[in-house]
């Protein structure tokens, strides 16, 4: 009898772990993405320094890859340390870098009064979105994806998404920016608020969502007045400069965001607050415990412009 069970058991085992992996092994690999690659490249939008550089090909398994992959240990020309080595394509580093430079940095100084010098996020990883068995190659899988976790300041001051999303004041302006200047940047972003998988990260992506690339995804809808750029004068992009990002019509009822950003006041019974610019040197404190991204009420997220959320989380 053992014989038996052993011997329907190895087959069963081999084919369920054919199916979990056949998406991953058989899927596609779209032209664009090595054509891109290349193009980036071929326009110096990143080149090796003390802290980048060009590392073997990864080729597979199935699609996963990247054929230029550049491992990264500092940002910035090395002013912004990484709490963990980033692997990435040519085209995500050049976004993530003039990410850096026109708005993560200036929302720091703007807030905080110092600069951030450290970032924990995750990059290249071969598996499916939301780390799900079987389903499509998430943009990590090629080295076009970022998930930026927490911000360390010159004053050791730590902001996690987690936290600093519904924590204090300064906090919550600070990754409204960082979050409002990735839509500008990246065809994907996905924060706090967007669905479940995002609650403790944000995620920015260049994945192509249409045929010439300029339809994107931002989630959640949020009520904020950026204040870079607010000044009158037109926002200053590092290099390279963004192309014009188009969202796509509505497919389905789109949910605002029913929260203010800072949690003061609710929309559902008074007036939104904004943020404003705070003092040159403004205080500010570590969120307050009990706030966290786990918090956040479940009919709080939704589309910028979107498929449903459950087609289009990574």
């Amino acid at each position: 009898m053992w014989r038996s069970v052993i011997a329907f058991s190895i087959p069963a085992v081999f084919l369920a772990g054919l199916a979990g992996c056949a998406v991953n092994r058989f899927e596609a690999r779209a032209p664009w993405r090595d054509q891109a690659e290349n193009m980036c490249i071929a326009r110096g939008l990143v080149r090796p320094t003390a802290y980048v550089s060009l590392a073997k090909e990864i080729d597979g398994p199935g699609p996963c890859g990247i054929q230029q992959p550049f491992r990264i240990t500092r940002l910035g020309n090395g002013t912004v340390t990484l709490k963990q080595r980033m692997t990435l394509g040519c085209s995500a580093l050049a976004e993530a870098e003039a990410w850096l430079a026109d708005t993560i940095q200036p929302a720091a100084n703007l807030y905080f009064g110092v600069p951030v010098t450290e970032i924990n996020a995750g990059t290249y990883s071969c598996r499916g979105m939301n780390n799900q068995a079987g389903a499509k190659l998430s943009e990590h899988s090629y080295g076009n994806a970022i998930d930026v976790m927490s911000f360390k300041l010159a004053d050791d001051h730590v902001i996690t998404v987690k936290g600093g999303w519904r924590g204090t004041e300064a906090e919550q302006a600070f990754l409204r920016e960082v979050f409002t200047g990735a839509c500008a940047r990246f065809t994907t972003v996905l924060a706090p608020g967007s669905n479940v998988f995002h609650y403790d990260h944000i995620h920015v992506d260049l994945a192509r969502h249409d045929p010439r690339g300029l339809r994107r995804i931002c989630k959640p809808l949020i009520k904020f007045e950026p204040q870079i750029g607010a000044d009158g004068q037109p926002r200053q992009f590092a290099s390279p400069r963004p192309p014009v990002r188009q969202p796509a019509p509505p497919q389905a009822p789109i949910d605002q965001e029913t929260d203010d950003p800072y949690g003061a006041t609710s929309s559902r019974g008074g007036s939104a607050q904004y943020a404003r610019a705070p003092a040159p040197r403004p205080a500010y404190a570590a969120a307050p415990a009990g706030r966290s991204g786990a918090a956040i009420e479940a009919d709080e997220p939704s589309s910028f412009d979107v498929e449903s959320s459950a087609h289009s989380i990574y």
